[in-house]
C-alpha cells in the first residue's frame, strides 16, 4: 500500500524536529452542492529543523516517531 503525501503550510516550527503543518482540503457539501474548505493540523517530523513559519511542503505517511508525530517531511516546495 503506497504511502500518503500531502501538501500544506508550515504554521509553527518552535519544536526541535518538529513543525506543524495545516492541510487544507475542498470537499462538496452533501445538501448544497457547494465547495467548502476543510483543514486539519498534522505534527511532522523535520530532522534537520531546515522549514520555517509559511514555508508550504509535502509531508508523507511513516512509522510513529512519537505519540503525535507519524508524519514526516519530504521536500520544501519554496
Amino acid at each position: 500500500m503506497p504511502k500518503r503525501i500531502m501538501q500544506g503550510v508550515v504554521v509553527s516550527d518552535k519544536m526541535d524536529k518538529s513543525i506543524v503543518v495545516n492541510v487544507e482540503r475542498r470537499t462538496k457539501h452533501p445538501l448544497y452542492k457547494k465547495y467548502i474548505r476543510r483543514s486539519k493540523k498534522y505534527v511532522a517530523h523535520d530532522e534537520n529543523n531546515v522549514c520555517k513559519e509559511g514555508d508550504v511542503v509535502q509531508i508523507q505517511e511513516c512509522r510513529p516517531i512519537s505519540k503525535r508525530k507519524n508524519w514526516e517531511v519530504i521536500t520544501s516546495a519554496e
